[in-house]
């Protein structure tokens, strides 16, 4: 196979933007990650395991070009003590542990420091994505029926079947193939003009490529590091710290705030006048979006905040359809903002692959994510998460309202 990921460029936004705060304000913390596949029959083989690791390799190798952090360099908050760490910085493959087992077939763990290691989420999980696909089945055949039915999405746009406001493009971990997410991208960059606007995509190497905006702020992570890391701080209290280090380095710029590491419910104990008002606006990655868009409409309106100022965007699963439905029913109550992955990147007629490399150590230590769907935790430890869900009970039934 040629070489899948090309430039350190090719990854989500949000590694940037928590990368920069990662090095200003954590920079001594080490993690863990670990791979997951959560459907039950897919099996890596030998042959597909080899690949994997060579493709690590080869991204292992790549380094940031001048061009490159010169783009990143005219993004508003980077500074440029960053862009100086990243002419610097370089993937580790001695971070990485890439074995083939009996059950699964593939097993993949990487440590470090939290500044390397949060890097290779999003490259390793479209490295694993591509070379499975092509391996299991006709490649040419896939890209055919997803060209097909990306044109079909397209028109529908264009004849306002869709009403989607703005939307970004998330698909850069579980895309088809690198040559998928480019047509992706250059299709919809083009779109004519219509009720729904493509305004970017999370992977900066197509958002510089194609000229559009390079969408993300935070992701999970951020929250279950910052919060939890510190093993002095009570776990239920992880949005506090988290979106108070956040402010630290960003102040008003960059704010999109994630609710649902440790449930929205107790994300809005500490959501209180000045973070809702500092932050532009909250991410829906759980739970029922319309239940939730109203809980977070409520929020603003007990704080004597219009909720029109701010946006709610929704990334949970999305297809154009459930864009529309929600955007007709929230459209003049706030902004309203999409990202969708998987069905622009990956929709064939045959079934996408549900794969997360997710930090699950800490600073030697566990942390969790207890979001507001079942299925989407992820720990070594089930005691932690016993001791995680025991801390935000108590605190729900006991704790201070702000």
């Amino acid at each position: 196979m040629e070489q899948i990921i090309k430039s350190l460029l090719e990854n989500d936004m949000y590694k940037f933007s928590m990368g920069q705060a990662i090095y200003h304000l954590f920079s001594d913390y080490k993690t863990t990650w670990t791979f997951k596949c959560r459907n039950e029959d897919v099996y890596f083989t030998e042959e597909m395991v080899e690949e994997i690791k060579r493709q690590i390799s080869l991204y292992c190798n790549l380094r940031f070009k001048e061009d490159e952090l010169e783009y990143l360099n005219n993004i508003l908050w980077i500074k440029g003590s960053y862009i100086d760490f990243l002419k610097l910085w370089e993937p580790q493959y001695d971070d990485f542990t890439i074995t083939h087992d009996g059950q699964r077939g593939l097993e993949i763990e990487a440590k470090g420091t939290w500044l390397n290691t949060s890097m290779y989420e999003v490259p390793v999980l479209a490295i694993v994505n591509e070379v499975y696909f092509r391996y299991q089945y006709d490649y040419d055949v896939l890209i055919e029926e997803y060209k097909k039915r990306l044109k079909d999405k397209i028109n529908a746009l264009e004849r306002n079947e869709y009403r989607i406001n703005s939307f970004s493009e998330f698909g850069l971990r579980r895309r088809l193939s690198g040559e998928a997410q480019d047509i992706a991208v250059g299709s919809l960059k083009n779109l004519r003009a219509c009720s729904s606007r493509f305004l970017g995509t999370s992977n900066v190497y197509l958002a510089r490529k194609y000229n559009v905006t390079p969408v993300g702020t935070m992701a999970h992570e951020w929250i279950m590091c910052v919060g939890q890391g510190n093993h002095k701080h009570n776990p239920a209290y992880s949005n506090y710290y988290a979106l108070n280090a956040w402010i630290k380095e960003y102040g008003v710029l960059n704010g999109t705030a994630l609710t649902d590491t440790i449930t929205t419910d107790c994300f809005l104990r500490d959501f209180g006048l000045t973070f809702s008002t500092l932050f532009s606006g909250v991410r829906h990655d759980s739970g029922d979006p319309f239940e939730w868009a109203y809980k977070m409409i409520d929020h603003y309106k007990k704080h004597g905040i219009d909720s029109r100022t701010k946006t709610l965007l929704f990334s949970d699963s999305l297809n154009f359809e459930k864009a529309t439905k929600l955007n007709d029913e929230l459209k003049d109550k706030c902004k309203v903002a999409f990202g969708i992955g998987t069905y622009i990147s990956n929709d064939t007629n045959v079934k996408p692959l549900n794969i997360v490399m997710k930090v699950t150590l800490c600073n030697s230590e566990d942390v969790a994510k207890i979001s507001d769907a079942p299925g989407k935790e992820m720990c070594k430890n089930p005691e932690y998460v016993d001791y995680l869900r025991r801390s935000i009970k108590w605190r729900m039934e006991h704790g201070k309202v702000k």
